[in-house]
């Protein structure tokens, strides 16, 4: 009785480590599409661990940058189906989900910041009642910098790049790819270098951050800013994996949420003028577009706008409504 009465301090603190040891705590994964380079990863890592100190350690997300735990295609299906807890998408790629997802990848739609903010805030319901319906809920949203043409030659007009093969990353990028009389491909971020270099590709419309992050100057020669459209990635948690988390927690992943989302709207205009100097810095040609080329763009993108609404007038033409207002 005298070994049990000396031992009970010690068990009793064998157990209170036991159940507060750093192990014992909720452990996530976040796998995104991007390296770490660029804005949208920075700020999930700044995201992970700032709900980790929050929650005292609680919970613990673990950032799978650069596709590593699993392709970027692969992504929306793994959240919803929960063999990951969260992630980070384009949102565009979810366009044959519906044809609310591809409200950013309109061209000349949303051409600045002001109107990109504008048109996700038209979009936003409907985001999330369609996310909801797959057993999904939006966390935050990052806007890329203002997507513009990479070539290895000037284009002047549309003629200079007809039949030439262009990088395709979305249905919203194939059929601008198509109507620019150029042949969509599909390649994903970590294989444009290897792309362009094999002839897979010859073009691309993309972020000024992609081009500096993929080192563009070792297989192309030319940026155009066309800033035809300004697209964002979001994230996304599964719905079942958040509603079992205490309410305190919920609200300290909202929190951090919310921070990288202004964030992101903060910071991307620098990030844009920094990556569009690199790429001069390294020798690209960059230039405004001319007159015919930005005129034959815009054309497109009024046909885009109009093929959108009518995927689901019902439930898009509200939301252009919304928006022009």
């Amino acid at each position: 009785m005298k070994l049990l009465k000396n031992l009970m301090p010690a068990l009793a603190l064998s157990i209170i480590a036991f159940w507060t040891h750093p192990a014992l705590a909720t452990k996530w994964h976040m796998p995104t599409p991007y390296g770490d380079a660029n804005l949208p990863t920075k700020i999930a890592y700044d995201f992970a661990e700032q709900i980790k100190q929050a929650s005292g350690g609680k919970l613990d997300i673990k950032v799978h940058s650069g596709a590593s735990l699993m392709k970027h295609p692969e992504i929306p299906r793994a959240v919803r189906t929960g063999q990951v807890q969260l992630g980070e998408v384009f949102i565009g790629i979810m366009g044959n989900t519906h044809p609310i997802f591809k409200h950013d990848n309109i061209p000349f739609l949303a051409t600045d910041y002001v109107q990109a903010q504008k048109l996700w805030q038209a979009a936003k319901p409907e985001i999330e009642k369609q996310l909801s319906k797959e057993g999904m809920i939006l966390l935050y949203t990052v806007p890329w910098p203002a997507q513009s043409l990479y070539t290895k030659k000037p284009v002047s007009a549309l003629a200079d790049i007809k039949g030439t093969k262009m990088r395709a990353y979305s249905p919203s990028t194939s059929r601008l790819a198509d109507l620019m009389n150029t042949t969509p491909t599909t390649v994903q971020v970590p294989d444009i270098p290897q792309a362009f270099s094999t002839g897979i590709i010859d073009a691309m419309v993309t972020s000024p951050s992609t081009g500096a992050n993929g080192q563009a100057w070792d297989y192309l020669s030319h940026f155009t800013e066309i800033k035809a459209w300004i697209p964002k990635n979001f994230v996304v948690v599964n719905k079942r994996a958040f509603k079992r988390l205490d309410k305190a927690l919920q609200q300290t992943i909202l929190d951090a949420a919310a921070a990288a989302e202004a964030r992101g709207w903060t910071e991307v205009l620098d990030q844009e003028a920094k990556d569009t100097k690199t790429l001069a810095d390294n020798g690209i040609v960059v230039s405004k577009p001319s007159k015919q080329l930005l005129s034959e763009l815009k054309a497109i993108g009024v046909t885009m706008t109009e093929e959108w609404k009518k995927e689901n007038s019902q439930a898009l033409e509200p939301i252009l409504k919304a928006y022009k207002n």
